[in-house]
């Protein structure tokens, strides 16, 4: 599923293809992705010039000129292409080769791009929202701060975990903890702050709190810069971007060695909550 970084690079890749720009036409070739389109979906949108382009978790925002906001989620296998685009927004970890069958929504701006939407899975969703009611919407009202953004600091995160009695991993992933981190960056981030993904989250020291708390961002911002965890190499995408699945220190590295300096740990893997944990038992406690 894309994560943070992922739709961030989607969100880059659309934008000189958006923003500023007036979508001349919207076609939806079914009648719902995970859940039914709007009413008269793809009539709202034709003829709507895209103001701002924002990410918000993992979700893009499209602010219309008449006030309304198009809210897309790409769920696990949604995947946005420009045709004819040299790079295209953003692949992403174990992503699937795009069928055509499997395009759903057909953008055709004024300029002449195409843009489509492809999503073997349908679990991507799509919605338009008044400006004024974004924040109260279901999808957004208990969403916590943007692990990036101002209002994720150490004294929110510390009081955010205080008492908590479920694990670190549960907690982190609680997006009303804070907004867009998923399984990936979870992992990683808990190797580098070398705390146990199963550690009681309520039960870590202020010292070892504030040092995940740096690994996060951390983590976030070199994913982001490296374009996400995408495939590089896929023949029937032309350009793919991304890298950070080169630098993954235990996601998807079971039997491998800890990258930890001095540590003689190796990396093993559990199931919790359905899913995949990564870490090293020796250093990560």
């Amino acid at each position: 599923m894309p994560e943070l970084p992922e739709v961030e690079t989607v969100r880059r890749g659309l934008a000189p293809a958006l923003v500023g720009r007036r979508i001349k036409r919207a076609q939806t070739k079914r009648a719902d992705l995970r859940f039914p389109f709007p009413e008269r979906f793809a009539k709202r949108l034709s003829g709507r010039r895209v103001d701002a382009l924002e990410r918000r978790a993992k979700y893009l925002l499209a602010h219309l000129d008449d006030g309304n906001v198009w809210v897309t989620h790409l769920g696990m296998t949604g995947r946005w292409s420009i045709l004819g685009a040299k790079k295209q927004p953003g692949d992403f970890y174990y992503a699937e080769p795009t069928n055509p069958t499997h395009t759903h929504v057909v953008l055709e701006m004024e300029e002449g791009a195409r843009l489509e939407f492809n999503d073997p899975r349908r679990f991507g969703y799509m919605d338009l929202i008044a400006e004024g009611e974004l924040e109260s919407h279901p999808f957004f009202k208990a969403m916590g701060p943007e692990p990036l953004g101002n209002h994720f600091h150490m004294p929110y995160f510390k009081k955010a975990l205080a008492g908590k009695k479920t694990s670190i991993k549960a907690a982190l992933l609680d997006q009303r903890v804070v907004a867009g981190l998923g399984n990936i960056y979870v992992v990683e981030a808990l190797h580098r702050a070398g705390i146990a993904p199963t550690k009681e989250a309520g039960r870590i020291a202020a010292q070892r709190l504030e040092k995940l708390y740096h690994a996060i961002r951390a983590v976030l911002e070199e994913a982001i810069e490296a374009g996400g965890s995408t495939l590089s190499d896929y023949a029937q995408v032309d350009g793919a971007q991304g890298g950070f699945q080169h630098r993954f220190r235990v996601y998807d590295q079971e039997g491998q060695p800890c990258t930890t300096p001095n540590c003689t740990g190796v990396i093993i893997r559990a199931t919790h909550s359905g899913r995949s944990s990564f870490w090293c038992p020796r250093c990560q406690r």
